[in-house]
């Protein structure tokens, strides 16, 4: 089957945060649980460069607007690359294709008769890129998300007509499943409720974006460019930009991760554009909620601002991906806490995980002449297996409903089980009576598959921890899929085992940490 995920397309008007790293690894996790359950993915990522925060930005800098976008954006694809993100296509709202694909998409709007001139007035953000809704009587309005006054605008503009896709987008956005989590969707609902008003697509007397064709002075609105960025990332071919369905790969996307402040431009806006192109929309749009630090939001102002490298380079990759993917109910608001970001991966990577699998492997190749045991198949079935039946279902389950959590969950609670296991059969004291040998070998053997299956479940979360524990069991890692790998029994005692070595090591906190 074929799979498209999105993340959103950032803004570059500043260097990629924690937030934004955040989505893209829970992205990346679901991008790869679908390619290991036999699907072609598509995965999309990329950056949104135009408007006029990005103008005023480049400008404070004295830099061109493009010299700013393209610093920006080799920040953003050089972070992918540490957090070793497998997007397969990385989409610049400023390459040539993308400006004749939304030249070519507005040319399908005008055909629908879905274009007039009108006038917009209002409180403007330009930290959103939003006009915002206003009581009448607040004369120094303040925007809730980035605390900063809005502006006054008063200007001609090319609306959109939204209103006229009322009553599809009611029916669409109560489909089962269109919007995650269910509070999100319920917001949607009582907004659209409301009735649709049509929007502004065109912006007046800015420079940096991309122009509307026969009318001057007229850029298109950066929503309205950004969003078809889906869509230009989906070409077959990026050379050849002609928009046709059958010019798109693995269309309409299965699901867009965005942030929920980013939701009604996903869930309303968005579907409706498409389909004044004579498009198909989206089959899901899932809101996540925002990360704060200690109990508050981080800002420059607070100095609390946790920077994705420094994160990097004080606990790692699988440290930094465990932690947000385990600790973080995927879809509420999380908090990052610096001492339970070290407790929880050096207690579950390190404790319960990589010491399950050295001390294991330590006994095989001590007792077995450097080989896996052989699985007496005449003795009673290990509970393990059982465990490992029943585990990998909840795994399957949750990470279906991007509920990362209990996926995580479900992973160390097989790990708790390997080592309990270990623990009450005492291999250590069975193997001093040599009758005992093919005994020890079966629990052994159990234990080691039970490793195999905590790897495959890892892959998704933490892929180099998982390559890692698979390198150790012989396993080789590139042919790994859901269906073929996840059976009891696949360990092969001809293969031998690695010499044991730490997969994570420990980290070590300080009150000063980061």
């Amino acid at each position: 089957m074929k799979y498209t995920i999105t993340t959103p397309l950032y803004y570059v008007n500043d260097k990629p945060h924690l937030g934004s790293s955040y989505t893209t690894i829970a992205c990346d996790a679901i991008a790869r649980f679908q390619r290991l359950n036999g699907n072609s993915v598509l995965f999309l990522t990329g950056v949104d460069e135009h408007g006029q925060k990005i103008e005023r930005t480049a400008e404070s800098k004295e830099l061109l607007p493009q010299v700013h976008c393209d610093q920006i954006t080799e920040k953003y694809k050089y972070l992918w690359d540490k957090l070793n993100i497998s997007y397969d296509r990385f989409v610049r709202t400023t390459s040539e294709e993308h400006t004749s694909l939304v030249h070519q998409f507005y040319s399908k709007v005008l055909k629908s008769d879905d274009v007039y001139m009108g006038r917009q007035s209002g409180w403007y953000c330009v930290g959103c890129e939003e006009y915002k809704d206003i009581d009448e009587n607040d004369k120094s309005p303040i925007c809730s998300i980035h605390n900063k006054e809005l502006e006054w605008r008063d200007e001609e503009n090319l609306f959109f007509k939204l209103s006229k896709y009322q009553d599809q987008i009611e029916k669409l956005i109560r489909i089962d499943g269109f919007i995650s989590p269910k509070s999100r969707k319920n917001e949607i609902i009582n907004f659209v409720s409301k009735g649709l008003r049509d929007f502004s697509i065109s912006r007046v007397n800015l420079k940096w974006g991309i122009n509307v064709p026969g009318n001057k002075d007229h850029t298109f609105y950066v929503w309205f460019d950004a969003l078809l960025g889906y869509v230009s990332g989906s070409l077959r071919d990026q050379s050849s930009p002609k928009l046709t369905e059958e010019n798109l790969s693995n269309w309409p996307a299965n699901i867009h991760v965005i942030g929920k402040d980013i939701l009604r431009f996903h869930a309303v806006y968005w579907p409706a554009m498409l389909l004044s192109a004579g498009m198909k929309t989206p089959l899901s749009v899932f809101g996540h909620g925002f990360l704060t630090r200690e109990g508050q939001k981080m800002g420059k102002s607070l100095g609390n601002v946790l920077d994705p490298i420094e994160l990097l380079e004080y606990g790692g990759i699988d440290a930094m991906r465990w932690y947000l993917l385990r600790d973080i109910e995927f879809g509420e608001d999380g908090d990052f806490q610096m001492k339970r970001f070290v407790d929880i991966v050096n207690s579950d990577l390190s404790n319960t995980i990589g010491n399950l699998l050295n001390r294991t492997i330590t006994m095989s190749k001590k007792w077995f002449k450097e080989k896996i045991p052989i699985d007496d198949t005449s003795l009673p079935e290990s509970p393990l297996k059982v465990q490992s039946e029943i585990k990998i279902i909840e795994y399957m389950e949750s990470f279906k409903e991007s509920n990362f959590k209990n996926s995580a969950n479900a992973i160390i609670e097989l790990a708790n089980s390997a080592n309990l296991y270990l623990n009450e059969r005492e291999p250590w004291k069975l193997i001093k009576d040599l009758t005992n040998k093919n005994i020890v070998a079966c629990d052994l053997y159990s234990v080691l598959e039970s490793c195999r299956i905590i790897a495959i479940l890892l892959n998704p979360f933490v892929p180099n921890l998982s390559i890692r524990i698979l390198n150790q069991l012989n396993v080789d890692s590139l042919s790994i899929t859901f269906e073929k790998s996840l059976h009891w029994g696949l360990l092969d005692p001809d293969n031998g085992l690695q010499d044991p070595t730490p997969v994570m090591d420990k980290i070590e906190f300080n009150e000063s940490s980061l």
